[in-house]
């Protein structure tokens, strides 16, 4: 039988918890004016984040939301192959 964990997303900025358990940043750019003790994060995955253009295009407007799914999965790759995490 397969094993479930459950995913939590939160803000890079969001004090950590003991309940966090791992802590994984997923974006291409650090978050202004927090430190890496503050952030007290497991991992920065620059690589599977959205792709600047992408950023650039979602520009904050909700009614993006679902787009960058189909967008992204047309966009080139930055050429680098994506870090798969496995898990025992």
């Amino acid at each position: 039988m397969a094993s479930t964990r459950e995913v939590k997303v939160r803000r890079a900025y969001d004090e950590p918890e003991p309940a966090d358990g791992a802590r994984v940043l997923v974006d291409r750019i650090w978050p202004r004016g927090l430190s890496r003790e503050k952030a007290a994060l497991d991992e920065w995955c620059k690589l599977v984040a959205p792709s600047t253009s992408l950023r650039k295009w979602y520009a904050h407007e909700p009614d993006r939301f679902d787009a960058p799914c189909h967008r992204s999965r047309s966009t080139p790759a930055s050429g680098r192959p994506r870090r798969e995490r496995v898990q025992p």
